[in-house]
């Protein structure tokens, strides 16, 4: 590891996040050219909702690394589209439990293959190997970050 030759500029990319803007940028742009009102952040809630229907806003804070004033106002403007309902606890009124909706699980499938497209553009030119290989060190360096003890 001493003698690794990094690209400051790409780290620097990296830890701004503009690889991510990026690609968040050119989705939003695929989901509009697609005739789809909706904004990545919630895409990324209707896939997690998708798998984990149900779940508490505290919880979808958490898989989504959002704050909780961040995700009230994403659920609040979901709910105004109808593709989510939030139903609040039988034994703590304070927790709402968030559900997808005919209409969210509908608009998911299509967001899914707009995303899959952009994707799909965003990796062009690149080889399978090396795709494989970033997703394992991208999982790898989330993993230290999250498991980092301090």
């Amino acid at each position: 590891m001493e003698n690794l030759n990094i690209d400051i500029r790409l780290i620097f990319a990296i830890l701004n996040g503009k690889v991510s803007a990026a690609i968040n940028h050119n989705l939003a742009r695929n989901f509009r050219a697609g005739g789809l009102n909706i904004t990545p952040e919630q895409y990324i809630i209707l896939m997690h909702l998708s798998e984990h229907d149900g779940v508490t806003q505290q919880q979808l804070c958490t898989a989504t690394y959002k704050d909780k004033p961040s995700m009230t106002r994403l659920l609040g403007g979901m709910e105004r589209l109808h593709l989510v309902m939030r139903i609040k606890g039988r034994d703590d009124r304070r927790s709402n439990t968030v559900h997808l909706t005919h209409t969210g699980r509908d608009l998911k499938d299509q967001a899914q293959r707009i995303a899959l497209l952009t994707l799909k553009e965003s990796l062009k030119g690149l080889k399978y190997e090396d795709i494989c290989t970033s997703q394992e060190v991208l999982r790898q360096i989330f993993s230290n970050i999250i498991h980092a003890k301090g």
